[in-house]
């Protein structure tokens, strides 16, 4: 699975990089995570609030840390 992190590298962006990382590895996906830090490649995905949260070129969630519980049920339906 492909997670990008969209943000500046800002405390929430890393506390969401750790949740992502967190629920994939409890899930047992195989992933690569990659930080996006261009703001406007961030504009391109249309996310205006970051944290971003990218799951196989689809962004699931924008302006908020997302909890490791929040995130696996979108990774399992990233997966399907």
């Amino acid at each position: 699975m492909q997670i990008k992190i969209l943000g500046t590298g800002c405390k929430k962006c890393v506390a969401l990089a750790d949740n992502a990382k967190a629920a994939a590895q409890t899930a047992g996906i195989d992933f690569e995570i990659e930080k996006v830090t261009d703001i406007v490649t961030i504009a391109g995905y249309g996310v205006m609030s970051t944290p971003g949260l990218v799951l196989n070129d689809k962004v699931v969630s924008a302006g908020r840390v997302l909890s490791v519980q929040e995130i696996a049920p979108l990774m399992a339906q990233a997966e399907s």
